[in-house]
């Protein structure tokens, strides 16, 4: 089978047009159509069907599709690796983590990073979706349990807790609750119970909820629960990293804590020698173990 055609035909299937799909290859409309007519020819079957809007995969063009996703994705990390082989980092790198800790804790430390590697490119896919890291569709994960994938390498990088934090101006405005009931007299500011999120932290949020809170926030991440506890809007559940980056914050009532939550980075073994994902791993272990010893002074004075 003639592979410049199924590069060409994998490139209509993901536009769902011959005109996109010859922009994205440098290709006139007329071309790809006869490279699409020969390979329908040579294999005696359709493989779209045309209509005014664009182009919809047949059933034999969905398994042809299927195919070539998968031998380019077996392609990029062959690729990869070769690149992987050099004493260099640099080029592409496909993180996923959660909408919360890449927002909060990752992205304000990658400066750092690039510092570093200024040639690296950071692809961050903030999503509460488990990604397939065997299938590629990233390169390391940072998730908040361990990831049940095989294949993968994993490492747990750290514990955290989900807490209650208010500003000094909104406490001093409005009081500090004495007790969890006090909770009911304030606004709660934390993530929707339907929103995908850590099982401890809805745990949290569905017990608060159940002392008759006059008034909420609710948001879909903690990124905006984070910035309406920092416009005094109410009491916020929070990761406890935040006090790292935010040390004014307070923490309210601290006897109504999550149960622990693991933090764990994970790789596909056939990338146990990639460079990139070595400078990756070894950055975000050095922040923690930063963020592990201030946590201890802060805790000592």
């Amino acid at each position: 089978m003639d592979w410049d055609k199924l590069r060409i035909f994998h490139a209509v299937a993901d536009a769902g047009s011959l005109t996109h799909a010859g922009d994205k290859l440098n290709l006139s409309q007329s071309a790809v159509s006869r490279q699409i007519r020969g390979l329908e020819e040579s294999l005696n079957t359709t493989l779209f069907h045309r209509h005014a809007r664009g182009l919809i995969l047949t059933e034999q063009g969905e398994l042809l599709f299927d195919a070539t996703i998968a031998m380019t994705k077996r392609l990029d990390t062959a690729s990869a690796r070769i690149r992987d082989s050099e004493d260099e980092v640099f080029g592409e790198l496909k993180v996923t983590t959660t909408t919360g800790f890449g927002t909060l804790w990752l992205v304000p430390r990658l400066p750092k990073l690039y510092e570093q590697y200024p040639d690296l490119k950071i692809d961050l896919m903030l999503e509460e979706r488990v990604l397939d890291l065997p299938m590629r569709e990233a390169d390391v994960a940072i998730r908040m349990k361990e990831p049940s994938q095989a294949d993968l390498i994993r490492k747990k990088l750290m514990m955290i807790r989900m807490c209650l934090f208010a500003t000094p101006d909104y406490l001093n405005e409005n009081g500090t609750p004495g007790d969890i009931e006090d909770v009911k007299d304030h606004r709660l500011i934390c993530q929707n119970t339907d929103s995908n999120q850590v099982g401890a932290g809805l745990n949290l949020v569905q017990h608060l909820m159940t002392y008759d809170i006059r008034s909420t926030l609710t948001v879909n991440n903690y990124y905006g629960v984070l910035q309406g506890v920092l416009n005094n809007l109410g009491i916020g559940v929070l990761p406890d990293y935040v006090t790292e980056d935010f040390p004014d914050l307070v923490q309210v009532l601290p006897e109504a804590e999550s149960a622990d939550v693991p933090v764990f980075l994970a790789y596909p073994e056939e990338l146990r020698h990639s460079q990139r994902v070595s400078a990756f791993k070894d950055f975000v272990q050095e922040e923690i173990i930063s963020y592990r010893k201030q946590l201890r002074d802060k805790q000592k004075s």
